[in-house]
């Protein structure tokens, strides 16, 4: 019997030419595509899908062409908060065409290819205990299929909404080495800091100088009979984890209660919305994040 070390090269599997194959239509694919920034959490919860969402359209209304994928393989929701959830994807001899949201966003989410709500994603194994080992590698592989299959055309810039967790953004950053940057989303409470810290060391290893910032989403409530900002959670400093990472502070998202409302009904808040402080915010945020991408571009 043969061990590893008797093999020569890869075993006559030609591994090495399928991934180069492979690296090279994910460039092709993607060369159109002026900027990728990927936005990242530490738990889930935090209303990074909202931020993504939101922070997308208003650089869309601001002239750019922009895309959103959905990255999150097994939780899907941008679909549904762009509303385009009835969309049934092409497949011409291209690739896929995408789900076109308000002001012709381009959109690609596992959610589309899923036949009702209640079906989840489900791994494909000889054994249940093989598809919990392998499932990291399949997600991944679906993620690098969705972004080299779909026709994404001319953009500004793609969003990548990554599930939670420390762990997703060194993935994809293997997988997208020329990604122009990563947004942090938290919350102002302590166990939100706890991990979105995990989350912004490993992007600043992942990302060297490439980390746009962390900016705090539900940072108090607007009162709708006031105007007032009200506290939503006891306060933790996200300025201070920021500062002490050596990444921009971004300042807050306050939450108001039509931001939800509007997400439900397939319909950016920050389109209908704009001139409220959560609009003024999101309007603001994407500003930092096409001045960041300029100033990349520049260099």
């Amino acid at each position: 019997m043969k061990t590893y070390a008797d093999i020569v090269g890869d075993g006559g599997s030609n591994l090495v030419a399928q991934m180069q194959q492979q690296v090279a239509r994910l460039q092709e694919r993607l060369s159109s595509v002026r900027h990728i920034v990927a936005v990242v959490s530490g738990k889930g919860g935090v209303g990074k899908s909202a931020v993504t969402v939101n922070v997308a359209m208003a650089c869309a209304m601001q002239g750019w062409r922009v895309g959103v994928l959905d990255a999150d393989i097994n939780g899907p929701s941008v679909a549904k908060m762009l509303g385009v959830r009835d969309y049934t994807p092409h497949i011409t001899p291209d690739g896929v065409m995408p789900a076109e949201g308000p002001l012709q966003m381009r959109v690609m989410s596992m959610d589309l290819f899923l036949p009702d709500d209640a079906t989840p994603v489900t791994w494909t194994a000889p054994t249940q205990q093989e598809a919990y080992v392998w499932r990291g590698t399949m997600e991944m592989t679906t993620l690098r299929e969705m972004l080299t299959d779909t026709i994404w055309g001319d953009l500004d810039c793609l969003f990548l909404d990554l599930p939670p967790g420390p762990d997703r953004l060194p993935n994809v950053a293997g997988l997208l080495p020329f990604m122009a940057g990563a947004l942090a989303v938290t919350i102002p409470s302590q166990v939100s800091q706890l991990i979105v810290t995990k989350s912004l060391t490993l992007a600043k290893e992942a990302l060297p100088n490439r980390v746009i910032g962390l900016v705090d989403n539900m940072q108090g409530y607007v009162c709708s009979h006031c105007d007032t900002l009200g506290t939503l959670f006891p306060e933790a400093s996200s300025a201070a984890t920021a500062a002490a990472l050596q990444v921009p502070y971004l300042g807050g998202i306050p939450f108001d209660p039509q931001l939800a409302l509007a997400l439900d009904q397939g319909c950016p808040f920050v389109l209908n919305a704009a001139a409220t402080r959560a609009g003024q915010a999101f309007t603001h945020l994407a500003m930092i994040v096409q001045q960041f991408l300029n100033s990349k571009t520049a260099g």
